[in-house]
């Protein structure tokens, strides 16, 4: 039985060393194996001159927009414009029913030359001393009070027909022939397109960059491709309290009626300014949780070959497909653009530009 129970024991204790023997051989065999090296392209921290261009997003509004409406109550009579029309200044838009302010007015103005009359008669009478001043004054008075009443009526009248207040272009009618209408009714509305506002807005930190008369370029969705050049008008004077952003007004010429109020538009500020700026292309960037780092490529001085490291760096403004370095990197410094996830520090790079693509400050679609 002992005899049994030690061989037991040396047959598991041989197993058991056999495996701990060839694992400890398998990760020294691993360990004298050198990884294989991973194929990256490459690019060079260069130093570039940047425009200073500010940008923003804004909206886009109409120089003088208003919604077109009734002032007075009554039945809509008729109706001088279409939708979409453009008209210009004092049109006449719409009448409302005003035959009994026309027939007051008309009993009115009997009644005013008859009070002329009066006050001719009594004038002379009061010359040859037939009548009194204060008859002469009751006639003036009677006379002014006619005048003012016209004048009354006239409004009345007057406020019985819409007119366009400015030069513009009509919207959607929204009254039908025949209609009843209150004061305040909503008509049509009616928009100044040429020329045209852009009210965007700009953080604090460029308030001393800004001023008018700088040039702005503008684009919009709705015209993709097409871009439209104005000038600053106008700069807000306060801050906002909120957003820390400062509104800035422009003006451009839209003789084509392109740019329509509320459109969604991209504002640059040209200010005729540049910066130099340490970038590396976007490809290049490593981005995680814990921050945005770059594989820098160095030759190692015992064997000659590129060593991958990572390093982690500070970035700022973004230009088309190009980054920059803010800290971490300096100019000349040579660092892996592409191939980043086969690298981790310590691995061996050979670099293969050759399908390299080019970078580009302003990269433009290739059915552009």
């Amino acid at each position: 039985m002992v005899l049994m129970l030690l061989g037991c024991l040396l047959l598991f204790g041989g197993i058991f060393a056999y495996k701990f023997f060839g694992r400890y051989m398998m990760n020294q065999l691993l360990d004298s194996m050198s990884l294989p090296a991973a194929t990256v392209t490459s690019a060079t921290a260069q130093v570039q001159s940047w425009r200073e261009d500010l940008s923003g997003v804004g909206t886009v509004r109409a120089v003088n927009g208003v919604e077109v409406t009734t002032e007075a109550e009554g039945v809509v009579s008729a109706i001088h414009f279409k939708s979409g029309q453009y008209v210009q200044g004092g049109d006449l838009l719409v009448e409302i029913f005003a035959e009994p302010e026309k027939a007051q007015l008309q009993v009115l103005d009997a009644e005013l030359r008859l009070a002329r009359r009066n006050y001719v008669r009594i004038k002379t009478l009061t010359k040859r001393g037939v009548t009194t001043e204060a008859d002469l004054d009751s006639a003036q008075s009677t006379l002014d009070q006619v005048i003012a009443n016209i004048e009354v009526q006239r409004a009345r009248v007057d406020q019985r027909r819409v007119l366009a207040p400015f030069s513009g272009v009509l919207g959607i009618r929204r009254i039908d022939l025949g209609e009843n209408v209150s004061p305040g009714e909503a008509v049509v509305s009616l928009q100044q397109l040429d020329p045209i506002f852009v009210d965007f807005s700009l953080p604090e930190q460029k308030y001393s960059m800004v001023k008018a008369g700088l040039p702005i370029s503008l684009s919009t969705d709705a015209f993709p491709g097409n871009t439209y050049r104005g000038k600053i008008t106008a700069v807000d004077p306060q801050v906002d309290n909120a957003s820390r952003n400062f509104l800035i007004q422009a003006t451009l010429n839209n003789p084509k009626k392109h740019l329509r109020p509320g459109m969604f538009a991209q504002v640059s500020v040209e200010i005729n300014a540049s910066r130099r700026v340490l970038a590396v292309p976007r490809t290049a960037l490593v981005f995680a949780p814990y921050g945005v780092s770059v594989f820098i490529l160095e030759k190692d001085e015992a064997s000659g070959e590129l060593i991958a490291n990572k390093r982690f760096v500070k970035t700022g403004e973004e230009r088309g497909d190009m980054v920059e370095i803010v800290q971490g990197l300096l100019e000349g410094d040579l660092i892996a653009s592409s191939g980043l996830l086969k690298l981790r520090n310590g691995k061996r790079a050979i670099i293969n530009n050759e399908n390299r693509p080019p970078e580009n400050l302003n990269p433009k679609p290739g059915n552009s």
